[in-house]
């Protein structure tokens, strides 16, 4: 029985997050077309550079603790306990970081770099205390009210910032964003039903153990934050907030498609390969169908929008935001490799190896430091985006390398065909949208070079691959409601 109402638990947590996730996106997509229409370019900058303070040195107030919490042990078997426990933590870490973060801000900052790092350590700081009825509802696997919170929280922020920015309002239309969300966690969570009542509980061995769990954690953690963060706080330091407008707004929308495949992806793949861990030949089947079906969609979405770019700046964007299409077009390296990273992680948690993870974070952070000052300076955020897909590519082959030691793969299969569709169809939806015929109309030359590329791609897929996409079509369809049964 017990077994049962997890699994329908389960079963509606999903349920809930794929449709807010899918909400959202759609959501945060209108609001950033809008808000790069509305707001100049430097103030783009100011909030990425600020943020990407904020995203560094957030690690602090969580410490890894949330997987602490989440893990089922003897210091964590009183819920109620626990979360005080937690609280607790949380606060006396929060208070600092606000604290360094805050003086920080007005000892080496001034203007609106200094306004936007005090109001988002502030929001950070509140929206990070609740974290513990959060955690609670996690563990207690019920997320329908945080997958509410998700969707409400993009319709809010996004009702809030374009109103602002409606009326001529710059910087405080994204900084609302984040006060908002503060605003609406603490009283989802806090005020109306709330989940838990905050309360302090001092116990030393429930504090040791968090911050030992955590600590074990930290800095996987701090390398993946900082493979994500360094970009941006390099390029606002050393090119300039304008620059870094640029930059920001292309990382941007080229990484969309990454919030549209690896969330769901990656959020049914790292329970997959736990399950299959002692199973090699099992594992390794469905590390290939994952990273198949991530490659090859990947390859999709990334030749459309390389092709397409030019017009969907003038078109959505408007014209004042072409200086980035060169830095856009390489970022979606992120769009073919990224989802496949946070794959081959998972497969890495799973089989109980999480320090080659750390190992490869670590010599790709080197790589993109080394890149930014060796590309940065003379290319500007055309170089910024190269040196992050250097680095992309590189931690992908490193994973990719050590990951054999545990699965059967072949790159050639994986990659061949996808690779061989993107290069035809790239060629020939580019000579489709030279035509005189639809060279008058971004619209239609846009709409040519789209559907020729996506006519071409799937064409030459489904020649050299028919027979592996029906057996792993098959295989999808024969998972599903099979998952349970076989566990039997």
């Amino acid at each position: 029985m017990k077994e049962a109402s997890l699994a329908r638990r389960s079963i509606t947590s999903v349920s809930w997050n794929v449709v807010a996730n899918a909400g959202k996106i759609v959501i945060l997509f209108v609001r950033s077309v809008m808000l790069a229409r509305l707001l100049p370019v430097e103030t783009f900058g100011v909030y990425a550079l600020a943020g990407s303070v904020i995203g560094l040195t957030g690690m602090l107030p969580k410490f890894g603790m949330a997987g602490a919490f989440l893990h089922r042990a003897r210091e964590t078997e009183d819920e109620a306990q626990a979360a005080a426990v937690h609280f607790t933590l949380k606060l006396l870490f929060t208070i600092l970081w606000v604290v360094l973060l805050v003086g920080g801000a007005f000892l080496f900052t001034d203007g609106e770099t200094r306004l936007a790092l005090v109001v988002l350590a502030l929001a950070t700081g509140g929206l990070e205390l609740s974290q513990t009825p959060r955690l609670i509802l996690m563990r207690r696997v019920v997320h329908r009210r945080l997958a509410l919170i998700q969707l409400l929280n993009a319709a809010l922020t996004t009702t809030v910032a374009l109103g602002l920015a409606w009326r001529g309002v710059t910087l405080w239309a994204l900084l609302a964003t984040n006060l908002t969300t503060f605003l609406l966690n603490t009283i989802a969570l806090y005020v109306w039903r709330p989940v838990w009542r905050p309360r302090l509980a001092w116990s030393p061995p429930a504090m040791r153990y968090f911050l030992r769990f955590g600590s074990r954690n930290l800095l996987g953690t701090v390398l993946l934050r900082a493979l994500d963060r360094v970009d941006d706080l390099w390029t606002g330091v050393f090119l300039g907030k304008s620059p870094l407008g640029f930059y920001s707004r292309a990382y941007t929308f080229a990484t969309y498609p990454r919030e549209v495949l690896a969330t769901p992806v990656n959020t049914v793949a790292g329970g997959t390969y736990a399950e299959l861990k002692g199973d090699r030949r099992r594992l390794s089947q469905a590390f290939f169908r994952v990273n198949a079906f991530l490659v090859r969609s990947g390859f999709l979405f990334a030749g459309v929008l390389w092709l397409v770019a030019p017009e969907f700046i003038r078109l959505l964007l408007g014209a004042k935001w072409l200086p980035m299409l060169s830095a856009f077009r390489l970022m979606l390296v992120f769009t073919l490799f990224d989802p496949m990273k946070l794959t081959v992680a998972n497969l890495f948690i799973a089989v109980g190896r999480p320090e080659q993870i750390v190992w490869a974070r670590t010599a790709q952070l080197a790589v993109m430091v080394g890149g930014l000052f060796l590309l940065g300076p003379p290319l500007g955020i055309t170089g910024v985006a190269l040196a992050v897909d250097v680095m992309l590519v590189v931690g992908i082959a490193l994973l990719f390398w050590m990951a054999r030691a545990h699965v059967d793969f072949s790159l050639g299969r994986l990659f061949a065909a996808p690779g061989v569709a993107l290069a035809a169809g790239v060629l020939l939806g580019y000579g489709a949208g030279r035509l005189p015929a639809v060279t008058a109309s971004d619209w239609t030359s846009g709409l040519a070079k789209g559907v020729v590329f996506a006519v071409v791609y799937g064409l030459i897929l489904l020649a050299l691959e028919r027979r592996q996409l029906l057996e792993m079509l098959a295989g999808v369809r024969r998972s599903l409601p099979g998952v349970r049964g076989s566990n039997a």
